[in-house]
């Protein structure tokens, strides 16, 4: 099998010698395509000696300058040719390219006009690869199925250490070996497991109003809902978003209905509900709000002051009253207790799903790009998720819906 092994302009160019030599013990034919940048790092002469084949350098370097024909359309033929595409080390730049489709060399065309499973295995500076861009770009990669064979933590090149060193080539290459055994698997093309579904989701928080310029919210940034809007965008479902106020881009192909108190949150899920098969309820609803607030701004005076609040309306035990043969997947911030609060919310709410998290761990959770979640389900399975980025954390629960939707089916016959 031919594997087009493109090699990114890092540090870590050098260990895609190393890739190379491993992809051909395991009885592949590899045919090295380098940026200009790779060319700063590692000298092309290195892989033509251990492929055995001319390496490709640049868009019109490979076929001679006598055949302009030949070398203007040389990446069609490397993408026909080929039956995987690996890219390594794939710097942030690639990614960034590769994701949103530009095509300014030969390994970005040759990407473009490739059909067949694609592996990246990224290398970068630590605070480049946590970047939120990037995350998103690795996003948009894995929605399209490309498998990413993430990079390894330790001490990197610029003297940081953490995340972004690449991979081992040995892991590298046994991952392509994979996709060799099973080319047409989920992971080498995209997944459309929710052709068909209409996923109705909440997200953010809510606000209610204590007078005419304040009120009652909480931290939620809305981060966690967005991921999972984009994840069922992307495999296939309809999806209808009813968010409170964040500052987050809408994900594209999602309907977005704006709201802002948990009244107008309750009204849009339960005026949509009739049309979904999977509910989602993400949101961070307040659970009190002040009955007729003040048109006006209360002053501030030296008087202590006292507020009476009403509890919100419970959306979730609502829909839970009224979903059916629906999933509907309930979310448990919680600050002790995980297990059990989410097993408990589960019971009282007629969920299908809990997906839990503890709020006061550093660095996840509210406001942060990454998560650490436990999913309890109603199998009686408690399944960790250990802590990523929530573009990835979004893909797992999805997964685990799938799953769980098969097994509550197949119980049921």
């Amino acid at each position: 099998m031919n594997v087009a092994l493109g090699v990114g302009g890092g540090i870590a160019a050098y260990k895609a010698a190393e890739l190379a030599r491993a992809l051909m013990e395991r009885g592949f034919t590899v045919q090295a395509i380098m940026t200009e940048a790779a060319e700063e790092f590692i000298r092309p002469l290195t892989f033509a000696a251990l492929t055995g084949r001319k390496v490709i350098t640049g868009l019109f370097s490979a076929a001679s300058s006598e055949d302009t024909l030949s070398s203007a359309i040389e990446h069609i033929r490397v993408a026909q040719e080929n039956q995987i595409l690996v890219i390594a080390p794939a710097t942030a730049d690639l990614l960034a390219k590769l994701a949103h489709g530009f095509a300014g060399d030969f390994l970005t065309t040759t990407y473009l006009a490739f059909t067949g499973p694609v592996l990246l295995a990224p290398a970068m500076n630590t605070n480049m690869w946590n970047h939120p861009a990037t995350q998103e770009n690795l996003r948009i990669l894995r929605t399209r199925g490309h498998v990413v064979v993430e990079p390894d933590d330790g001490a990197l090149a610029c003297g940081m250490v953490g995340p972004g060193r690449l991979a081992d080539p040995e892991r590298i290459a046994d991952a392509v070996a994979k996709l060799r055994a099973n080319p047409i698997s989920a992971a080498a093309r995209p997944r459309r497991d929710l052709e068909g579904e209409t996923v109705l989701l909440t997200a953010g928080p809510t606000q209610e109003p204590l007078d005419a310029v304040r009120y009652l919210s909480n931290r939620s940034s809305g981060k966690m809902g967005y991921a999972l809007a984009a994840a069922a965008v992307a495999r296939g479902a309809r999806v209808i978003l009813i968010s409170g106020p964040v500052s987050l881009d809408p994900p594209s192909g999602a309907e977005i209905i704006h709201v802002r108190t948990a009244l107008e949150m309750r009204k849009a899920v339960m005026d949509h509900l009739e049309e979904a098969t999977i509910i989602l309820k993400c949101a961070a609803v307040a659970d009190y709000h002040r009955d007729n607030p003040p048109k006006q701004k209360v002053k501030k005076t030296a008087a202590r002051m006292s507020l009476e609040l009403d509890p919100t309306p419970d959306i979730l035990a609502e829909a839970g009253r009224r979903k059916g043969d629906r999933l509907l997947v309930g979310f448990a911030a919680e600050t002790e207790n995980l297990v059990e609060e989410a097993r408990r919310k589960l019971e009282s709410k007629n969920c299908d799903m809990v997906v839990a998290n503890l709020v006061s761990q550093e660095g996840t959770g509210f406001e942060s790009d990454e998560n650490e979640v436990v999913l309890v389900l109603r199998t009686g399975e408690t399944i960790p998720v250990k802590r990523a980025a929530k573009t990835e954390i979004a893909q797992r629960i999805f997964d685990e819906i799938m799953r769980l939707r098969l097994a509550l089916h197949s119980s049921h016959e």
